[in-house]
């Protein structure tokens, strides 16, 4: 959740008190050590609710660091650990003191033991694993423990190479099966046929063949991880450290700060190339229609970048480049240009120029569509996120959108409307205050409150109502901030029905600041320095009660297959608690039929409804998956399991099938925009009418609002 930016006062504030402890050198200081002492004395100054840096903040940070950089406990042996202790309650002074003692032993013990694991893992996959053996491999990181030395270590990675040889192995006998059912389906009609590549591969070629896949995806893994470098490394640690504070406080290293800037606005200045490292190379996937490649038209799906040149500069070579470093030499400011070195599919090189542009990623963006289902028609807007133009240029805004896709379901005479916030993450507070006012007249939608001050209520001053029938509220688990507040707002205002399962629990403000106009012109050599994002605000609903931690419960409650294992704020590290505030002064628009009426007339459909039941039992199976963590390495306890697994999903997709579709269409409007040579805009359209046919919860989102007319 992002609000406006810091004013130029804590700029200055945190430049001075960021750099009082670089005094002690002469000159200019360290990189690291401005990026931590700006970012630390930001959080010092603006957090929400500001941690002292004592012993107790300091095993917060060696916990949590050292559960990022070894996951599965895989890397770091236990003794090595125990040597790491001893610095569980000084990172604090060492920050302090502008050094990060903890954070260069632990990168050097890392970086040894990953080449030697490197060396362990090529060793183990050399030789073929025996898979009649009865033995098993604990898959939970929880469960697991750190090696006690060389040999535990040893047998540890064994197992796991194992399991993950053993699930490649069971995929190739799938993939030979299908062939023996179908011996012909690769060869056309009178073509001759190689009698070698028809005969079946042996268990023991497809063992091996199993073990190189494996070998392959640490190859790549591992050969990343050897690129890291300091920068990476302390983006890393920084980052454990900004988490301390609560789960959404996070240190952005430059490129992750475009990345999350991408994501906000669902634009991006570059060329408009999908990218993906294959094999160490750059390949192009696809072209987005409409962008800077698309419209110079050379560089096609296949192509893979070899050198990347900023105009006339010299070019840089991408091979073996780390892929995100790759990519941010590839984007750029619209209007400048790039010159790319190709080589074709056919071999040739040659060398692409072009002058970047705006790139639009239109699935960021709201969506409509209109479901006729009784003579009715019912409007339905997918929202993915609360995007805005944070940065002033030109871009969309959620609000406007999703007042525009009204307008245009109005005009389709729509006796309700359904608003998907499932999976929407949040984004723009501003754009969740306004949306919440095209349903509403005047009111506040939100409460927002800093650590020290008091609640001022958020309100959208716009007296029009865009639209003022039937609405129910889609979210799921995966629904958080801003979507949490437009929800609590229409469900506290008596406006819509909101169904679906609690959300995920996010009653956060966060801000984002660039570090480096946090710092005096002697250090900015050292620019760029990343960006700190940082909560400071909590919001809570109208009624008083805080979306923080518990979520917003929904009136109608659906089954989900995701909720079973869905995680929310309540299963993160160090999450802000809920608490309440007094109400704000708000006026209920009583426009809703009894909730409780509208929710046993629900729950007697969902309870008859042969989709719901194939997804509570879809959440059953799941639930009871993940508590089998200690499983099989024997190849036919793994194929049973597998067999059996495949048989029931056959038929839950047999049964899906055979459900009633609702009809969907593509809204009036909106037709005439896409021309029939436009394929890129039609498939995109396909791809997002599809899943709502088979939707059972837009379904009874349908029947809920036929109960309330």
């Amino acid at each position: 959740m992002q609000a406006p930016r810091f004013k130029a006062g804590l700029f200055a504030s945190l430049a001075l008190l960021g750099l009082a402890s670089f005094s002690v050198y002469q000159g200019t200081p360290p990189r690291d050590q401005v990026v931590l002492g700006v970012m630390l004395q930001g959080l010092t100054v603006a957090h929400y609710q500001p941690e002292k840096l004592d012993d107790q903040f300091s095993q917060r940070v060696f916990d949590l660091y050292l559960k990022r950089v070894d996951v599965n406990k895989q890397l770091l042996r236990a003794p090595e650990v125990a040597q790491l202790r001893q610095y569980q309650t000084k990172i604090d002074d060492q920050l302090k003191a502008g050094t990060h003692e903890f954070l260069d032993v632990t990168s050097q013990l890392l970086s040894k033991r990953t080449v030697e694991i490197q060396a362990l893992y090529r060793e183990l996959l050399a030789k073929p694993f025996d898979f009649l053996a009865q033995e098993n491999w604990e898959t939970d990181p929880a469960k697991a423990t750190f090696a006690a030395n060389a040999a535990d270590q040893r047998e540890q990675w064994r197992k796991l190479l194992k399991y993950q040889t053993l699930a490649q192995l069971s995929e190739l006998m799938d993939e030979e099966a299908r062939k023996t059912d179908k011996p012909l389906a690769a060869t056309k009609a009178g073509a001759a046929t190689s009698t070698t590549s028809a005969l079946p591969r042996t268990a023991v070629e497809l063992e091996a063949e199993a073990r190189k896949r494996v070998l392959k995806y640490y190859d790549d893994s591992f050969a990343d991880q050897l690129k890291n470098d300091a920068d990476d490394r302390l983006a890393v640690f920084a980052n454990a450290i900004a988490n301390t504070y609560d789960p959404h406080t996070e240190y952005f290293a430059p490129l992750v700060r475009d990345n999350f800037d991408i994501s906000m606005t669902g634009r991006l200045e570059g060329t408009g190339a999908l990218l993906q490292e294959d094999d160490g190379l750059l390949k192009v996937t696809d072209i987005v229609a409409g962008s800077a490649s698309f419209r110079q038209g050379e560089l096609k799906v296949g192509d893979v970048i070899l050198r990347v040149a900023q105009g006339a500069a010299e070019p840089v070579s991408v091979e073996g480049m780390r892929f995100e470093k790759a990519v941010k030499l590839i984007r750029g400011p619209k209007g400048t240009e790039v010159r790319l070195t190709v080589r074709k599919p056919d071999g040739a090189t040659i060398v692409i120029p072009i002058i970047r542009d705006v790139v639009v990623i239109e699935e960021t963006y709201a969506q409509s569509a209109v479901i006729k289902r009784g003579g009715r028609n019912y409007g339905y807007i997918h929202l993915p996120g609360f995007y805005a133009d944070f940065a002033g240029k030109g871009g969309r805004s959620s609000a406007t959108d999703v007042k525009a896709e009204l307008a245009k379901l109005k005009k389709e005479n729509v006796a309700g409307v359904i608003l998907d916030l499932r999976y929407n993450g949040g984004g723009s507070l501003q754009d969740a205050v306004e949306m919440g006012g095209l349903f509403v007249p005047t009111g506040p939608m939100v409460q927002v409150k800093t650590g020290r001050g008091k609640a001022q209520p958020l309100a959208d001053k716009d007296p029009q109502v865009q639209y003022g029938g039937p609405l129910v509220v889609l979210v799921n688990k995966y629904s958080a901030s801003a979507s949490e507040i437009l929800a609590a707002a229409m469900q506290d205002y008596r406006r819509a029905i909101v169904m679906g399962s609690t959300t995920y629990g996010k009653g956060t403000v966060q801000q984002v600041f660039d570090l480096d106009n946090a710092v005096t012109p002697e250090v900015k050599a050292l620019t760029p320095l990343g960006s700190l994002k940082l909560t400071v605000q909590k919001f809570y609903r109208v009624n008083g009660g805080s979306t923080q931690f518990k979520g917003v419960v929904p009136d109608i409650t659906l089954p989900d297959a995701l909720t079973s294992y869905a995680k929310g704020e309540q299963e993160t590290d160090y999450p802000l608690q809920w608490d309440e505030i007094a109400p704000a002064t708000y006026q209920p628009t009583n426009t809703l039929a009894a909730v409780e009426k509208l929710r046993t007339a629900s729950a007697a459909r969902v309870a008859a409804s042969p989709g719901f039941r194939l997804i509570t039992e879809a959440a059953d199976r799941a639930t009871e998956r993940r508590k089998q963590t200690n499983l099989s390495l024997n190849l036919a306890a793994y194929r049973a399991i597998q067999q059996q697994a495949r048989v029931i999903n056959k038929q839950q997709t047999a049964a899906q099938n055979a459900l009633p579709s609702l009809e969907v269409a593509q809204l009036s409007a909106d037709a005439g925009t896409v021309v029939g040579s436009d394929s890129t805009a039609a498939k995109r359209i396909a791809r997002f009418l599809k899943p709502l046919r088979k939707d059972a919860a837009l379904a009874e989102a349908v029947a809920v609002i036929g109960d309330e007319l």
